[in-house]
């Protein structure tokens, strides 16, 4: 949605001890409701999932509720802390937000989880993507733990002004032109450095590699077996040279991604271009600022689209009322749910349903010099594929992060960037 710091291969948490440590004690109790008859539902969540006029429209159907949402706006604040009351066994509240990239790792305990196929889910199935659907459920089919928020339909974001000062395209339709491919990318990018000295071309190698390794294929650093395969599949190595071509080529703003640099970088101008999934748009505006609305546009992504991030909304087992947080959860996921949410935060739709209705398929965003961002991301939507993380996953990505920043910064050269990656991501994976 997922905004403000999510869905990041580089989110600095390891969850690698979250199987190991699960779910002490099992199923809570459900509580008889409070005086009145009222109850409390918690709402655990990370960056901004645009529910809050959802929350008053629940309540105001559902006199007996009162929702409390806890937000933690950086990913990588709230997942350890997530880890840490899933293995307590308390304190995740009755409605958890979980994430795309670590999601395999919950999916190993679904008995931590209330099986939302015991509260009526079933019957809304099409109401998701089928991917998203799957995505959640266990292999025999037996336990959903989790109903799907948005997917990272992907987008390239560029400013239309310093664009306009290195002589090229400003048009959404012409710039998309520009750079069919990641090749065409990279000429484009030497030729806006070579006009403009004052801006890089892009913010940082991590979220290029990102969105390069999501384009090729099915999984990236494991197999559907679980094997790390990151020295064996080509699209590692692809999306890692397409990478550092750019760095050599002195694109890169050389920041890091979720910092506070990388932060102050969209309003002072830092970069040019930033790869951007739906969920980012809301980001890129809080950061930029109302000075630069109109210059941040948005136009196709290189290459193919391929998913990068989304959510899924879970109740916990130890949740104190699981009936009704079930139910708040499929109201916030429904159709109209996801609409509302794309319509605060630019969360795309994971239901098919949303992503037809003509609000989504109109959708501009005046922010972004009125961008048909409800066309351009929901062209490709429906065509995304999932791509399979593996449990180890965050804790790889975080690694392969790593050797980029230390390239980036001049740390490393890209043969010791490359070897450290594997080193490092090896002894991750353990």
């Amino acid at each position: 949605m997922t905004t403000h710091v999510r869905r990041g291969l580089f989110a600095a948490v390891t969850l690698a001890s979250l199987v190991a440590t699960a779910a002490c004690g099992g199923a809570a109790k459900e509580e008889t409701p409070q005086a009145g008859g009222k109850i409390e539902l918690v709402v655990k969540t990370f960056s901004k999932f645009g529910y809050e006029e959802l929350y008053k429209k629940y309540e105001a159907s559902h006199p007996n509720i009162t929702i409390k949402e806890e937000n933690i706006a950086q990913l990588g604040d709230y997942l350890p802390k997530l880890q840490q009351w899933m293995a307590a066994g308390s304190g995740a509240g009755d409605v958890v937000a979980l994430e795309e990239g670590i999601l395999v790792q919950f999916m190993a305990k679904p008995g931590n989880f209330v099986n939302l196929l015991d509260h009526g889910a079933a019957p809304l199935q099409d109401k998701f993507l089928e991917w998203k659907w799957k995505q959640a459920l266990t292999p025999d089919g037996k336990t959903l733990i989790g109903l799907g928020t948005d997917v990272g339909a992907q987008g390239m974001c560029y400013r239309r002004d310093l664009f306009e000062k290195a002589g090229l395209p400003t048009g959404r339709e012409e710039v998309g032109k520009l750079w069919p491919t990641w090749a065409d990318y990279t000429e484009t990018g030497k030729k806006f450095v070579a006009a403009v000295k004052e801006a890089k071309f892009f913010d940082s190698a991590g979220g290029i590699f990102q969105n390069v390794l999501m384009q090729q294929g099915d999984h990236t650093y494991f197999d559907t077996a679980n094997k790390l395969v990151i020295d064996t599949n080509p699209g590692v190595r692809t999306a890692w040279d397409t990478t550092t071509a750019m760095v050599g080529a002195d694109l890169s703003a050389k920041l890091q991604m979720w910092g506070p640099q990388w932060n102050a970088g969209f309003k002072k101008g830092s970069f040019a271009t930033i790869a951007c999934p739906a969920w980012m748009l809301g980001l890129i505006k809080e950061q930029a600022g109302d000075g630069l609305k109109g210059q941040w546009d948005v136009a196709r992504v290189p290459g193919s689209g391929a998913v990068r991030g989304g959510s899924f909304l879970a109740v916990p087992k130890q949740s104190r009322h699981p009936k009704e947080a079930a139910e708040l959860a499929k109201f916030l996921t429904s159709p109209e749910g996801q609409l509302a949410a794309f319509k605060a935060e630019n969360n795309f739709p994971s239901s098919p349903q949303a992503i037809d209705d003509p609000a989504v398929r109109a959708f501009t965003n005046e922010y972004f010099n009125n961008a048909p961002v409800g066309q351009i991301f929901g062209e490709s939507a429906k065509t995304l594929k999932p791509v399979y993380l593996g449990p180890g996953n965050q804790a790889v990505g975080d690694r392969v992060g790593e050797a980029l920043l230390a390239l980036e910064q001049g740390k490393l050269d890209a043969a010791q960037a490359w070897t450290k990656a594997l080193t490092d991501a090896k002894r991750s994976a353990k």
